[in-house]
């Protein structure tokens, strides 16, 4: 019988590490092109409201449940695909369906239209992430996933950053052409779509397929992969993690232009950017490389990283709602991006590790599945919804602060769960071995 390890092996003789690496800045840019895309509506929130006259009810439902529904639930059978044919046509493919309608947004010229508009980017979204992870997973060895798959995740702070840049530039000067903003972030992802499908062929499929996790019939192994306890503790701390982290982007600007009259939009949204691209993703960054470090001598750091930062991460974040200074509250909240990063790369990595050989895409889209359900469409749409209801009797500012205060809550829950999951880890990864050789 094949040694998986041999198998890596042989498939890391065969590709070089500079085309290894090439592959991951790609991936990494067309992540970074996903959350450009995600993340844009939140940064124009308040430009939009007065635009097309939506209330904060309206606005939650496009940040969250419209973007996320069928972005979750088409990951699934997008996934079966990626574990059975060309995962980079799926991926190019995906690219530039978001993409274009992300520029269709901008012609929106009511509710409906850019609910239309948002649903298309879920779907073109659903086809990214799930092939990318199961691309990655087959270049890189185990031993060096987390720190690979945390070098994608930096794609979400680097995109979130482009985003808030780009938002910037377009409404210097107190304009309001947020339509212009999403047509200069869209239409650059056809162009990158081109461009991954001309220069990255797909990868041989690592693993030993003659194991018995690899001869499996797929619902098999599927019932295998959710029966692991990690799996789903890491599962559900992420998504409880993200709640919190999806609800923050899409409104703390609209917190912060409320609650602080007279304040000059353009530098608040450059300050937030770069403190997307250095914190935040200094601490993706940090998260793989301390994990794939301890994680050799203590498989259980791929739970205690991510739980120790939250746990301080979130109180400062809690803070930074209740203190009267804008400056305080940016740097409070760049601690919460900070210790918030550090769980991107353990938890997609641990997805991958713990899967079935024959079921990786799969992992990575019923993750997916489960994390935007609660996080991408409950977080946005949840302060939004509360925020309305509270708005008559507290006012927008209060009404909106009360709102984000609850997520302390999610927070909570994120961090007991990294810490239940850390104590299941070593048996399920070593049971994971033995199941793929």
């Amino acid at each position: 019988m094949e040694n998986p390890r041999v198998v890596e092996q042989e498939e890391s003789k065969t590709t070089s590490n500079a085309y290894r690496n090439y592959v991951l800045f790609i991936l990494t840019l067309v992540y970074a092109f996903n959350f450009i895309d995600r993340a844009i509506i939140g940064i124009l929130s308040p430009f939009i409201k007065a635009d097309l006259g939506l209330n904060d009810a309206e606005l939650g439902w496009l940040k969250g449940i419209y973007f996320a529904l069928l972005y979750t639930v088409l990951g699934i059978p997008l996934a079966w695909l990626a574990d059975r044919y060309n995962r980079v046509n799926i991926i190019g493919i995906s690219l530039t369906l978001w993409s274009g309608f992300t520029a269709l947004s901008g012609m929106a010229t009511n509710f409906t239209q850019l609910a239309i508009a948002r649903i298309g980017v879920g779907i073109g979204e659903a086809g990214g992430s799930p092939p990318s992870h199961s691309i990655i997973s087959d270049l890189f060895p185990k031993e060096k996933r987390a720190g690979a798959l945390s070098i994608y995740s930096l794609g979400i702070p680097f995109g979130i950053m482009l985003a808030f840049f780009a938002s910037a530039f377009f409404l210097k000067g107190g304009s309001a052409d947020w339509r212009a903003v999403m047509l200069a972030v869209g239409l650059p992802g056809v162009l990158l779509a081109i461009l991954l499908k001309l220069t990255v062929r797909e990868p041989v499929r690592s693993g030993n397929m003659q194991s018995q996790a690899g001869q499996a019939k797929s619902w098999s192994s599927i019932k295998t992969l959710l029966s692991i306890k990690s799996w789903w503790g890491m599962c559900l701390a992420i998504s409880f993690g993200s709640f919190g982290n999806y609800a923050v982007s899409t409104w703390m600007i609209d917190f912060y232009v409320r609650a602080h009259a007279g304040l000059d939009v353009t530098s608040l949204l450059i300050t937030i950017g770069v403190i997307n691209g250095t914190a935040y993703a200094g601490g993706v960054w940090l998260g793989g490389v301390l994990v794939d470090k301890l994680g050799k001598t203590n498989r259980a750091a791929y739970g205690l990283v991510p739980g120790i930062a939250m746990l301080i991460g979130a109180p400062a974040y809690f803070i930074s709602l209740q203190v009267g200074s804008l400056n305080v509250s940016i740097a409070l909240l760049a601690i919460l991006l900070i210790t918030s990063g550090t769980y991107l790369g353990p938890s997609f990595a641990l997805a991958q590790t713990l899967a079935p050989v024959k079921v990786r895409a799969m992992s990575t889209a019923l993750f997916f599945f489960v994390l935007n359900i609660i996080a991408l469409g409950g977080g946005p749409t949840f302060v939004g919804i509360l925020s309305e209801g509270l708005t008559e009797q507290f006012g927008q500012i209060e009404a909106l602060r009360l709102s984000l205060s609850w997520l302390a809550v999610p927070y909570a829950l994120s961090i007991l769960a990294f810490f239940w999951t850390a104590r299941q880890i070593p048996r399920d990864w070593d049971a994971a071995e033995a199941r793929n050789a």
